[in-house]
């Protein structure tokens, strides 16, 4: 299986991340990447750089303001007395349909949804080369490969189309799953991240061409809180084109297994003939976000089980922090997967 990062993504340096009132190291650690690169390798990966798509695939599903927002915050927010040196709102707008302000602090409020996506000065580069290394990744598919990684980080399954959050600013799956689609294709997404893909619901709510689903701890007591619930099927066009799957906190793998295979039916019930994977490690039971409590074998199994739909299959890093076993578990997914696809 080819791999696709751009060492670009390592500018992304996020220090602060504030949790239940304290202001704690952000788990989001570009250590990530050397983790992930070794789990790859070790399932036999060639890792390559991705070709510049241009604005044009991020800009389809990402709003221009929103665009200039990222491209512009880090140097107008160091112009501000006293600044800190990462971009983290303290005020929000109370719906999204009051005014835009000039203000930095408030535009600030405006783009991002919480404290978990400092931007600084590197942040754009590395985002915006992550979302490249998705659109290679499709390109790649639309190419004639039967799957493929994508080391997208920072990751991106919280942003929605104009607001970053939990750690993510542009969505790398969603850029994907569009850029399959222009091209023909009929693609659905499968996040199996603990964390629900809100932003990635939020794209696509009102859309049929497109079918989302997620499997992920539930949001009542877990992040994000607000999204990820079994009674949000969509919108419009869109009503029963989205599938959430809440599940137990430390729900282990037979169970989940029993879930995946109620998402894996409605992906064939939509006629996919693409898969994006937005592909979460954080379920994995010795995860510092403790949400589920899939094993290394576990994720082998899952990634059987989505191969089992024979057909094409590109796999977007989301989440997955820093444990001992990271490297392994997406080691499990890769060799899982072909291996049942074989």
């Amino acid at each position: 299986m080819k791999a696709i990062f751009d060492d670009r993504q390592w500018k992304h340096q996020p220090r602060h991340f504030m949790a239940n009132g304290k202001t704690l190291p952000n788990p989001e650690q570009a250590e990530r990447i050397a983790r992930l690169l070794a789990g790859a390798a070790a399932a036999g990966c060639t890792v390559a750089a991705p070709q510049d798509a241009g604005l044009g695939p991020i800009a389809a599903l990402h709003s221009p303001e929103y665009l200039v927002f990222l491209q512009t915050i880090h140097s107008r927010w160091q112009r501000i007395e006293g600044a800190g040196d990462e971009v983290i709102p303290n005020i929000h707008p109370i719906n999204r349909s009051d005014s835009y302000p000039k203000s930095a602090v408030g535009q600030a409020g405006y783009h991002q949804a919480d404290t978990a996506c400092p931007i600084a000065a590197g942040t754009w580069e590395a985002a915006y080369w992550s979302a490249q290394s998705a659109i290679t990744g499709a390109d790649l598919l639309l190419a004639g490969e039967k799957s493929a990684y994508v080391l997208s980080r920072p990751p991106g399954h919280h942003a929605f189309g104009d607001m970053a959050g939990g750690f993510c600013f542009l969505n790398n799956a969603a850029i994907a799953a569009e850029r399959l689609r222009v091209q023909g294709l009929r693609p659905a997404i499968l996040d199996v991240d603990v964390h629900h893909g809100n932003g990635t619901q939020g794209i696509f709510y009102r859309r049929k061409d497109v079918l989302t689903v997620s499997i992920h701890a539930d949001p009542e007591r877990f992040y994000p809180f607000f999204w990820g619930q079994a009674h949000e099927r969509g919108a419009g066009e869109g009503l029963g084109y989205n599938l959430n799957l809440p599940l137990a906190r430390g729900t282990a793998d037979e169970a989940y297994l029993q879930t995946l295979a109620v998402a894996l039916q409605r992906i064939k019930a939509f006629g996919a003939d693409v898969v994006v994977v937005a592909l979460g490690l954080d379920a994995f039971i010795g995860d510092p976000f403790k949400g589920l409590a899939i094993t290394e074998a576990g994720f082998g199994r899952i990634a059987a089980a989505i191969a089992a739909l024979g057909v094409p299959c590109l796999f977007v890093q989301e989440g997955g922090y820093l444990c001992d076993e990271l490297a392994a578990n997406l080691t499990a997914v890769l060799r899982g997967f072909e291996e049942a696809a074989a």
